[in-house]
């Protein structure tokens, strides 16, 4: 199924669709311990009711010290090669990658800017701990540095992925699980927001009715044979008590 928006560009290349929550590369260090999107993110859409959400960007920024592969992850991804003999990037560089996630368009914008995340408040972002040469390791030598690592993202609060640009192994699969949990992220917040929306119209269309001055009937209480009513004229009696109002 396609979505209803316009795309924005050429198709999609066909391993750029997602149709189902791309899985963790290890259960030990993920964000999201599931296998299907949200159902609320489901069913929106199934309805082709996303609103804007196809024709927005969610950025992805590659921090990291020079000359860990930041530049060759995304080559592999975006072009699909991998240069041995490249100079170390500088200043502000970023690919476009289109996507269609559950039939609907959506796009990242990857950028390996150094300093980008101070831009973004504490929490605002997913964050994911990336090895980038896996293939340089093997047998209980890359067990063990997986250990570490995934002890490392728990205490970043990121998910872990293990990958190799020379290679390509898990490129593809890292960049899905990127942008389906941003897109799905993007779909909830903005049915938070109508649906905030809506619920201030309808407040504003059905006011809240003011509440009458009268006091309650059991405001005043004495107990006894023969009280003495502080409000007669509004005073009844029943066998030993009276309640005035």
């Amino acid at each position: 199924m396609r979505s209803s928006l316009t795309p924005l560009g050429p198709p999609v290349s066909r391993d750029r669709i997602i149709t189902s929550f791309p899985k963790w590369y290890t259960p030990g260090a993920c964000l999201q311990l599931k296998e299907h999107f949200h159902g609320q993110v489901s069913s929106t859409c199934q309805s082709r009711n996303t609103g804007t959400v196809g024709l927005r960007l969610s950025k992805v920024v590659v921090v990291g010290d020079l000359y860990v592969g930041k530049t060759s992850l995304i080559h592999r991804f975006c072009k699909n090669v991998f240069d041995r003999d490249y100079k170390a990037t500088i200043g502000v560089d970023f690919e476009i990658e289109r996507f269609e996630i559950a039939g609907i368009p959506y796009s990242l914008q990857i950028q390996w800017l150094e300093d980008a995340l101070r831009e973004n408040e504490p929490g605002s972002c997913f964050v994911f701990l990336v090895g980038t040469k896996k293939d340089l390791l093997s047998g209980a030598a890359c067990e063990q540095a997986e250990v570490e690592a995934v002890r490392l993202a728990s205490e970043m609060r990121a998910e872990y992925w293990s990958v190799s640009a020379k290679t390509g192994e898990n490129v593809k699969a890292f960049f899905s699980r990127v942008a389906a949990l941003a897109f799905e992220q993007s779909v909830l917040q903005d049915l938070e927001r109508r649906s905030s929306a809506q619920l201030q119209e309808w407040r504003r269309v059905h006011p809240r009715p003011r509440r009458a001055r009268h006091p309650p009937a059991w405001v005043a209480v004495s107990w006894g044979l023969h009280p003495k009513p502080l409000l007669p004229a509004h005073a009844w009696t029943v066998p030993s008590m009276t309640v005035e109002g």
